[in-house]
């Protein structure tokens, strides 16, 4: 074995350095995401349907914070981001599919399997998509506003549709109408549809009204618990009634950003003013202060 010089501290051996526990604080709360998907799929293999969407709401709502604690905390990382994309297509792209299959999709044999497998396979395609266009300098600057395409986790909530209103009572819809909702979610997710996320809005809330929020939050929480399936199932349909609203929105921003383009070149382009009865040679031969 070659003896390490001191002369040279390219040979040293070298040592991991000590991470701050800030850094850990927002991948646990990735793991335990994925650790709620993994046992989604678990309990919809067992029957336990219920518990298999109560499982994948709870790792979408581990997925909404893990992100704002990091950036809370300052515990961003390349490794953060690469787990939660991960974390990501387990909990809201096999998941769901599996959920929805092992539901109601196996009725229609291997159609039902191809439902199932393509909206995980676009839950894959919507994130890499996603992670791949984050630094591209070509996008307006309007456009960080919106996401293109439906998300993952909101298409995940979404496509449980007809689970919810089953567990509500209402008749199971045929297989094939099932299939089909599937497979109309997961183009919306690889879709270039413009969707409202609402990211770069800073909501500062008065003082006064401190209190009144709170209580709203813990309002809607007890509702959330009391009536789960109520909630979810209005707060799909009225997310896939704004999706037009975002589109509408979007366009009009990139329309008042071309007026804008073409109005500065417009303005640009105008020729300097003319004067009467001076030609061009005698404005050439002015002196250089009044050029």
């Amino acid at each position: 074995m070659m003896p390490i010089d001191s002369k040279y501290p390219e040979l040293r051996r070298r040592r991991f350095r000590q991470i701050p526990v800030r850094m850990l604080v927002p991948n646990v709360i990735t793991l335990l995401a994925i650790c709620a998907g993994l046992t989604a799929i678990r309990l919809s293999t067992e029957g336990r349907m219920e518990l298999a969407v109560a499982a994948i709401v709870f790792a979408a709502a581990l997925d909404g914070i893990d992100g704002r604690i990091a950036r809370l905390i300052k515990g961003q990382s390349k490794f953060g981001a690469e787990l939660d994309s991960l974390a990501d297509f387990v909990n809201f792209g096999v998941a769901p599919g599996l959920i929805l299959y092992f539901w109601q999709l196996h009725d229609l044999g291997n159609g039902g399997w191809i439902a199932a497998m393509v909206f995980a396979i676009s839950g894959g395609l919507r994130l890499a998509r996603f992670n791949a266009s984050i630094d591209d300098p070509s996008k307006p600057a309007f456009a960080a506003n919106y996401f293109t395409g439906v998300p993952a986790p909101a298409g995940a909530i979404t496509v449980l549709l007809p689970v919810y209103l089953a567990f509500l009572g209402v008749t199971m819809p045929p297989a094939m109408l099932t299939a089909f909702y599937t497979l109309l979610v997961a183009f919306l997710m690889v879709s270039r549809l413009p969707v409202f996320s609402g990211k770069t809005m800073r909501m500062r809330v008065p003082p006064e009204m401190l209190l009144p929020v709170f209580v709203s939050v813990v309002f809607f929480i007890a509702l959330l618990v009391s009536y789960p399936w109520h909630i979810l199932s209005a707060g799909s349909v009225l997310y896939l009634i704004s999706l037009p609203w975002g589109w509408k929105t979007y366009r009009d921003h990139a329309r008042a950003a071309e007026a804008a383009v073409l109005a500065e070149a417009s303005t640009a382009s105008t020729p300097p003013p003319s004067y009467p009865g001076v030609t061009e040679a005698d404005q050439d031969s002015r002196p250089a202060r009044l050029n």
